[in-house]
C-alpha cells in the first residue's frame, strides 16, 4: 500500500510538472504569436503609410503640375501656389519616408532616387513657367523645357509606382506570413491546451482513485487501529514513540492503562513516567534512558511500576528506530507488562526445585532398585538354591512345586527390576549425541542376544545404515529390544525371520510424521513373522507395564517398548507399531536428520 501511494504521489508530481512545462510553453507560444502579430501589424501599417506618403508625393507632384498648366493659361499667380508649397508638403513627406525607412536600405536608396528626380522636376517646373515669353506657348525653349519635365514626371511616377510595387509585394508576404500565423497559433494552442486537459484529467483521474483508496485504507486504519488498541489490552503492552528531532513523545491509551491511569490522562513526558517508577529502578532506568536517547536504541530493559493503589508490575521495554519519509529519526517503542510471567516463572522455578528434589528421590529409587532391593532378592534365590540342592529330597512334591514357584518369581522380579533400571537410565537428562556407525550398533544387539537368536533358529537380514548423529546406547537397547521382542513372539509354526530396512524420507511426502520438526528422516522398519497382534492395541504396547498376553504365556515385564518409545522421543523422532494377527508385527523408526 506504502509503496503504491509512493508512485501515485510521483505519477502527479510527474503530472503537476508536465502541465506547468505545457502551460509555460503555451505561454511562450502565446507570447511569440502576439508578437509576431504585433510585428506583422506594425510592418503591414509601415508598408501602408510608406505607400501612402509616397502617393502623397506623387499627388503634391501632380497638383505642382496642374497649378503650372494653369499659370501657363491663365497667367494667374493664383495657380502657382500648389507649385510654391509642393516642396514643403514634399520635403515634410520625405521627412517621413526617412523615418520609415531607416532600417531599409533598398527602399532608402529608391527614395533618393526619387528625390533626385524630384528635385529636378521642381527645377523643370521652375524653369518651364519663366523660359515662358508672354502669352507665347509656341516658344521651342518652352515647349522643350516642358516636354522634359514631362519626362521627368513620368520618371517620377515610374520610380514611385516601382517602389509602390515593391512596397505592395512587401506588404502582400507579410499579410500571407500574418495570416500564417493567424492560423497555425489557434490550432497549437488549441493542441497545448487539449494536452494539458488530457493531463489534466489524468492526474484528477488519479487523485480521484487516490482518494477513494486513501478514504479505504483510512477506514481499514480506523479498523486496525481499533484492533491494535484492544490487541494491546488483551496482551497487556502499550507503545510509544519518541521523536529525536524535537524531543517529543508520545504514549498509546494502554501505557496509560499499565500505569494504572486512564488513557491521556497526563502530559507524555519522561519526567511524568519516572513518578510512577518503583523507587529501585529510577536510577537504574535514567540511565538506560540517557543511553537511548544518545544511541537511539533501547534494547529489553525490565523495571517495576507502583499504581496509586501500591500494586506492583514489572515492565518490559524495547525500542527500534526509523527514519519516516521526512529524514526525520523516531524511536518506536513496545511496552509489556510481565507480571503474570514473572509470577508464572518464579512458580516454574517452585516447581523445578520440587523436581529436582523428584529426581534426587529417583535416583535414591535407583540406587534402592539396583542395591539394596537386589541384594535381599539375590539372597532369597541362593538360599532357593541351597534348598534345592541340599533339602530337595526331604521335600514333598508339593513343597517342590511352592520352591519352582518361588524361583520363578524371583526371576520375574529381577527382570522387572533390570527393565525399571534401563527405562530409569533412559530417562535421565544426559544424553549426548554422536556420530554413531548404525551398523556396529546393530551388530551389538545381536550379540547381546545371540544365545536366545541361536537357540530359536533366528533368521535376521537388514539393509546397511549410514551413520547418524545418535546416543549409541540407547540405539543399542532400541535394536535390542525390538529384535527380543520379536523372538520372543514367535509363531508355533515357523522360525523367526526378522527384516530391517532403511530408507531416506521427505517428512512432507509421509503422513506418519506429524508435526516434523526436520524436513529428512531416517526410517527405520523392522518387520517380523510372529504371532502379530490386532491394530487397536497399536498404541497400548508402548504404555508402561501393557501387556496383551497373560504372563503364563509370554515372560516380559510390559516395560521394554515403553523404553523403545522413550529412547525415540529423546530422539525428537516417532515409532509407530503395525500388527496382524498371526501373520506378524511392524514397528517403524524416524529419526530427524539434523
Amino acid at each position: 500500500m506504502i509503496k503504491t501511494l509512493s508512485n501515485n504521489i510521483s505519477f502527479l508530481r510527474a503530472m503537476l510538472y508536465i502541465s506547468a512545462l505545457v502551460i509555460l510553453v503555451v505561454g511562450a507560444l502565446t507570447y511569440r504569436s502576439v508578437t509576431e502579430v504585433t510585428k506583422s501589424s506594425e510592418m503591414i501599417t509601415h508598408t501602408y503609410k510608406v505607400n501612402v506618403e509616397l502617393e502623397q508625393i506623387l499627388s503634391y507632384l501632380k497638383d505642382a503640375e496642374t497649378g503650372q498648366r494653369g499659370y501657363i493659361i491663365t497667367n494667374d499667380s493664383v495657380f502657382l501656389e500648389p507649385y510654391l508649397s509642393a516642396r514643403n508638403r514634399i520635403n515634410n513627406s520625405f521627412a517621413e519616408l526617412k523615418v520609415l525607412t531607416k532600417k531599409t536600405p533598398q527602399l532608402k536608396s529608391k527614395l533618393i532616387d526619387v528625390n533626385t528626380l524630384i528635385n529636378k522636376r521642381l527645377i523643370a517646373f521652375k524653369t518651364s513657367y519663366r523660359s515662358l515669353p508672354k502669352n507665347d506657348i509656341e516658344d521651342p525653349n518652352f515647349i522643350s523645357n516642358f516636354r522634359n519635365g514631362k519626362t521627368l514626371m513620368d520618371s517620377i511616377r515610374d520610380q514611385i509606382k516601382g517602389v509602390i510595387k515593391l512596397q505592395n509585394n512587401l506588404l502582400n508576404k507579410r499579410s500571407d506570413e500574418y495570416r500564417s500565423d493567424l492560423m497555425a497559433t489557434p490550432l497549437l494552442l488549441f493542441s497545448l491546451l487539449l494536452c494539458s486537459l488530457i493531463l489534466m484529467y489524468l492526474a484528477y483521474n488519479s487523485i480521484y482513485k487516490n482518494i477513494k483508496r486513501l478514504k479505504i485504507t483510512n477506514e481499514e486504519l480506523e479498523i486496525f487501529k481499533e484492533s491494535t488498541n484492544q490487541s494491546e489490552i488483551v496482551s497487556k503492552h502499550g507503545s510509544w514513540t519518541w521523536d529525536q528531532n524535537n524531543d517529543v513523545f508520545t504514549f498509546s491509551d494502554n501505557l496509560y492503562r499499565l500505569l494504572g491511569e486512564q488513557p491521556q490522562s497526563f502530559e507524555p513526558t519522561i519526567q511524568n513516567f519516572m513518578q510512577y517508577v518503583h523507587p529501585e529502578d529510577v536510577e537504574q532506568l535514567s540511565q538506560q534512558v540517557e543511553d537511548m536517547k544518545k544511541n537511539v536504541e533501547l534494547p529489553y530493559i525490565y523495571y517495576r511500576v507502583v499504581h496509586k493503589n501500591g500494586n506492583i508490575k514489572h515492565l518490559k521495554a524495547y525500542g527500534k528506530s526509523i527514519i519516516n519519509d521526512e529524514e526525520e529519526t523516531v524511536l518506536l517503542g513496545t511496552t509489556a507488562d510481565i507480571t503474570d510471567e514473572i509470577i508464572s516463572f518464579r512458580a516454574l522455578e517452585e516447581r523445578n526445585l520440587e523436581l529436582e528434589r523428584n529426581n534426587q528421590e529417583l535416583s535414591s529409587f535407583n540406587y534402592v532398585a539396583s542395591h539394596d532391593l537386589q541384594e535381599p532378592l539375590r539372597k532369597i534365590q541362593t538360599f532357593l538354591s541351597r534348598l534345592e540342592d541340599e533339602e530337595a529330597e526331604k521335600l514333598s512334591e508339593r513343597g517342590t512345586r511352592y520352591i519352582d514357584r518361588i524361583q520363578n518369581a524371583a526371576t520375574r522380579m529381577r527382570l522387572l527390576i533390570d527393565d525399571l533400571l534401563q527405562f530409569s537410565r533412559s530417562n535421565k537428562a544426559d544424553k549426548v549425541f554422536e556420530e554413531s556407525n548404525i551398523n556396529l550398533l546393530l551388530e551389538a544387539a545381536k550379540q547381546d542376544l545371540a544365545e536366545v537368536i541361536s537357540a530359536e533358529d533366528a533368521v535376521i537380514t537388514s539393509d546397511a545404515f549410514p551413520s547418524m548423529t545418535v546416543i549409541p546406547f540407547q540405539i543399542q537397547q532400541l535394536f535390542v529390544n525390538l529384535l527380543g521382542n520379536a523372538i520372543k513372539y514367535k509363531s508355533e509354526k515357523r522360525s523367526p525371520v526378522i527384516n530391517i530396512t532403511h530408507q531416506v524420507i521427505e517428512a512432507d511426502n509421509d503422513p506418519q510424521i506429524t508435526k516434523p520438526t526436520k524436513p529428512f528422516y531416517h526410517k527405520i522398519t523392522f518387520t517380523d513373522n510372529g504371532i502379530g497382534f490386532d491394530n487397536e492395541y497399536a498404541d497400548q504396547i508402548f504404555v508402561l507395564f501393557s501387556r496383551l498376553h497373560n504372563k503364563d504365556e509370554y515372560s516380559g515385564t510390559g516395560i521394554g517398548l515403553s523404553i523403545c518409545k522413550k529412547i525415540i522421543e529423546n530422539h525428537k523422532g516417532h515409532i509407530i507399531a503395525k500388527g496382524k494377527p498371526g501373520i506378524g508385527a511392524t514397528f517403524i523408526i524416524y529419526l530427524p536428520i539434523d
